[in-house]
């Protein structure tokens, strides 16, 4: 994986000392090598940082050009069918390197920015096409790869993180309050914001399109999700997802590097090892657990590494790796309220010591129906007078994402009077934007799971913690494909209320120990007692930040500090965390 950077200016020279310096903030997303391109007038510049995995020779080196130097990429990611679209572009364009970079060069050269359509897999690029004056940023189907950008006045700026557009120093640090309070409702800020008033995330599946020469842009969806009700026997149907998997599994594996799994015991990355060994490989694999819990992943873990036959190294958390908090405000730029960023962070920490990259299992929940909320909705949703006289979707939704509730009038305990301005009217406004009524009710829950709680949540905290560690995580379950298989048929094909991932379990059920297929359903979390200490909270937020530049109100904060168990406190201060870091 990799970082990468953009800056234009209208009316002046870019500073090659200071946008070496931005390019230095991205280091450990790309540890290996490191590129500049500036055009001849130096007013246009791309930079890379490396962690390379396909050509390992100095030939991969970007920002990589097309052959009549007028087509530039930085790139970021993995295109997993790249040997399929080289064989079809080879008589049309020369290449000189192994990498599935110069092969988004030849797609653009070919079809334009309709290629888009051709890339399968996870990338965030920005490609500057010199004959054309136009600069495109580029954000794949899920929104597995960051992208972040800025204009102001006659300046543009692109960047993987925040971090290394504010190092710019052109940015000013004006905290985006209506973002604020977004964060205490969703655990994260919802694209196209982020914390700060002058920079937005682009949306996953989007692009963005910009005129070099006058900064004009304009952004554009290029992927939607179509659902349709494709009547496909059973039998078939498990059997073409096997075959999506194992192929999909097989495409995230092509490197000149070894590639190992994240291993939790579960049915995801369980089924992940599997079909790795299915397609050759002996892979290394990382768990973590918890001291002290009889629910520690790490034990499950265990048991599927040696019914596979692979190697298994685990570390633990315990009370003292909350100190990591303070960390964390650095590695993910904007606060994120997952209560795993602690955990993923540490395991991806142990996974770097031993490989560049691994498997995990981000996507199967969404797409085969493994979330207990979508249980739960459903069976709501079979008792009519229930569901109707009790909460709509978005409301049910809202509910089961909140981990502390803050609505309207929470926000107004929370916040400072000067800030209740900032408070939008609906709340909840970013899941409406998500919920589709026309499609069937797991479809409505899931399309929000992707676009929401995955796209938002889930994959910004996967991508941060393992970059922070120079290690690159692949997700072969978010093969657009799956999804868009799944989309086509009714959801009674695919979800079984009495079997979890019903589909996925057909293709395991025979490979796997009794005790994992049998295992409840559980997210990557820890013990209560691990989050719940409220000695650590009164500690941590003694003297607070935010109280003390009237952000939030002490009044509201000692009252949380007196109740046993309350996960607002968590957001509180993950917020403070960051707060201190970037402000204060």
């Amino acid at each position: 994986m990799c970082g990468i950077l953009g800056q234009i200016e209208l009316n002046k020279q870019i500073n090659e000392e200071e946008f070496g310096k931005m390019l230095d903030t991205l280091i450990h997303r790309g540890p290996d090598d490191s590129g500049e391109y500036f055009n001849a007038q130096k007013n246009i510049a791309l930079g890379h940082r490396r962690l390379s995995f396909l050509d390992l020779s100095r030939a991969g080196k970007q920002p990589l050009a097309n052959n009549e130097k007028t087509i530039w990429i930085t790139f970021n990611g993995e295109i997993y069918n790249y040997p399929e679209l080289k064989e079809q572009l080879k008589n049309k364009y020369e290449f000189n390197t192994e990498t599935d970079t110069e092969v988004i060069l030849a797609a653009y050269q070919e079809w334009g920015i309709d290629c888009l359509q051709k890339l399968k897999g996870m990338f965030a690029f920005g490609l500057y096409d010199t004959t054309l004056n136009k600069l495109f940023l580029v954000r794949d189907r899920f929104g597995i790869k960051p992208l972040y950008y800025a204009k102001i006045n006659h300046t543009f700026l692109f960047g993987s993180e925040l971090k290394a557009i504010m190092a710019s120093g052109i940015i000013p640090k004006q905290v985006n309050f209506s973002s604020l309070a977004d964060y205490f409702v969703y655990r994260y800020i919802p694209s196209p914001k982020t914390i700060w008033q002058d920079v937005c995330k682009l949306p996953p599946a989007h692009y963005l399109e910009l005129n070099t020469l006058t900064l004009s842009s304009s952004t554009k969806e290029y992927w939607t999700l179509k659902s349709e009700e494709n009547f496909e026997m059973k039998e078939i149907l498990v059997n073409e997802v096997n075959q999506i998997l194992a192929k999909s599994v097989q495409e995230h594996t092509r490197a000149d590097v070894p590639i190992g799994s994240f291993l939790s015991g579960g049915y995801d990355s369980s089924a992940l090892v599997y079909y790795m060994k299915q397609a050759g490989h002996q892979p290394q694999t990382f768990s973590i657990g918890f001291e002290d819990w009889e629910k520690s992943e790490d034990q499950f873990a265990k048991i599927v590494a040696d019914s596979l036959g692979v190697e298994n190294t685990s570390v633990q958390a315990n009370e003292e790796s909350l100190k990591l908090l303070n960390l964390m405000a650095n590695v993910y730029d904007e606060p994120i309220a997952d209560i795993s960023i602690i955990p993923t962070y540490i395991v991806s920490k142990l996974a770097q010591t031993k490989v560049k990259a691994v498997l995990s299992g981000e996507g199967a929940d969404e797409i085969f129906g493994g979330y207990t909320w979508q249980h739960e909705f459903l069976s709501k949703k079979k008792r009519w007078f229930d569901f109707f006289f009790s909460k709509d979707t978005v409301s049910f939704y809202a509910n089961s994402m909140a981990m502390g509730w803050f609505d309207s009038d929470e926000l107004k305990q929370l916040l400072h009077p000067n800030l209740h301005k900032f408070i939008p009217m609906d709340v909840h406004w970013f899941y409406r934007k998500h919920f589709n009524k026309n499609l069937s009710p797991l479809k409505s829950i899931q399309m929000m799971d992707m676009k929401c709680f995955m796209g938002e949540l889930v994959l910004t905290k996967i991508d941060r913690a393992s970059m922070a560690n120079s290690l690159e995580v692949r997700v072969p379950f978010l093969d657009h494909t799956l999804f868009e298989k799944l989309f086509s048929i009714p959801e009674k094909d695919y979800y079984n209320p009495n079997q979890t991932k019903e589909l996925l379990f057909q293709n395991i059920k025979n490979y796997l120990p009794k005790e994992i297929l049998d295992r409840k359903k559980q997210g990557f979390v820890g013990p209560d007692s691990y989050y719940m200490n409220l000695e650590f909270y009164k500690k941590e937020l003694a003297n607070s930040s935010l109280v003390k530049h009237h952000i939030i109100n002490q009044k509201y904060l000692d009252k949380l500090l007196t109740e046993t168990y309350n996960w607002k406190l968590w957001k509180i201060l993950v917020m403070e965390k960051w707060f201190r870091k970037w402000i204060d």
